[in-house]
């Protein structure tokens, strides 16, 4: 049988290193697995308590609302005026969506289709690659760095593309990456953006995970910005509510309504009581997001700290859950995935190749902050020895 959107895939790079993972652990080893960037945090409790109590409501075992429940898109965009002094209308700007991702992909289907051009930084979170495809179009990639002026880059694979791309896509703080920008890159992408009649999509998943007084500025806050494109906002990080699968499209109206349209055929919505929760989160957990941050902030610190020490030289992000490190000059001789796999088989620790991001990924791996501190310390410590110190 043919399936053709998904039999021209790649395959998952990352399979490998969770094969050989699982192995050791059935096997008895203790491997510590920085790999997956799955959050370990607990959600607050009040976020908790509410589900419990809105959950034995038999009123919202019904069918939800494809857009969301109002007082959920109202929270949103509470948070948003507070946060970024965005004015948003929870009607008409705002939807909800069950997670980021199904945001993103279901987004992109009503986006572009075939004959169309995504243009995509490069290292990516791999959806923000494959969306585009499975809605039919083109990507066209722009090489990601945390040293160089991606703007440039970008403006000049625009110019390169025919046909002229129909949408942007960007991320910041970037996933593997960490590269972060300030709001002038944005003034400087809707300006872009107006000139040459783009959309922009921009995934903000760490719009709250940032570190040493630096403050990831929202797409959004640039005047203009909604006339051209919308971002994505979720619970995931922010409030430790990954598998809750909360987020959020906001912006431009038009884009967000054709989303809301196809969506109306597609789902209704996350469970109801996830949403009622999901409120409580935004409105009342403001003080469980520096927190939150905080914990990440010192396992980063735990981290590249000791890799520093240990003569891997590794830069501290500015934003997200991870660490993109450059392969020791002494392995450079390895790829990223036998990299990935020494580390695993000697230092017990997995790690996610870069060459799992993509081409540019290639040299790196990605660590993510989803253990304890101590099992962090523990960590640097086998991968000094796998290192030969």
């Amino acid at each position: 049988m043919n399936f053709h959107r998904v039999d021209n895939l790649p395959p998952y790079v990352f399979a490998e290193v969770n094969r050989r993972k699982l192995e050791a652990r059935r096997a008895g080893i203790d491997v510590i697995d920085l790999g997956f960037g799955n959050p370990d945090i607990p959600t607050p409790d009040p976020v908790v308590d509410k589900l419990v109590e809105a959950a034995r409501n038999p009123r919202n075992h019904r069918y939800s609302s494809s857009r969301g429940i109002p007082n959920l898109r109202k929270a949103v965009a509470s948070r948003y005026a507070r946060t970024y002094e965005v004015d948003l209308d929870p009607e008409t700007e705002v939807i909800t969506t069950i997670g980021a991702k199904e945001g993103l992909s279901h987004l992109m289907w009503v986006l572009v289709q075939p004959g169309d051009v995504a243009l995509v930084p490069e290292p990516s979170y791999p959806i923000h690659i494959y969306a585009p495809i499975l809605a039919g179009a083109e990507v066209r990639t722009v090489e990601m760095s945390t040293d160089a002026d991606f703007f440039a880059r970008l403006t000049e694979s625009f110019a390169r593309s025919w046909p002229k791309p129909r949408v942007i896509v960007t991320s910041f703080p970037h996933n593997p990456t960490t590269a972060t920008v300030d709001e002038e890159f944005f003034e400087r992408l809707v300006a872009f953006a107006k000139a040459n009649d783009v959309m922009l999509v921009h995934d903000f998943a760490y719009a709250d995970i940032a570190f040493d007084g630096y403050r990831p500025p929202s797409l959004l806050q640039v005047p203009g910005a909604k006339d051209v494109g919308v971002e994505l906002y979720t619970l995931s990080k922010s409030h430790s509510m990954a598998g809750w699968r909360v987020g959020f499209v906001v912006g431009n109206p038009e884009m967000v309504e054709a989303l809301a349209q196809l969506k109306s055929y597609l789902d209704y919505g996350t469970f109801q009581p996830i949403q009622i929760a999901a409120i409580i989160a935004l409105n009342e957990c403001d003080d469980a997001v520096p927190q939150i941050n905080d914990i990440y902030r010192k396992r980063r610190d735990v981290l590249v700290d000791g890799l520093n020490r240990a003569g891997w030289e590794v830069q501290k992000p500015k934003g997200t859950m991870f660490v993109w490190a450059p392969i020791p000059e002494a392995f450079a001789h390895m790829d990223s995935l036998s990299f990935a796999l020494h580390l695993l088989d000697t230092a017990k620790v997995a790690v996610s190749p870069g060459i799992g991001f993509g081409p540019s990924g290639e040299g790196f791996v990605r660590f993510a902050l989803v253990e304890n501190a101590q099992r962090i310390a523990q960590a640097v410590r086998g991968i000094r020895q796998a290192l030969g110190g």
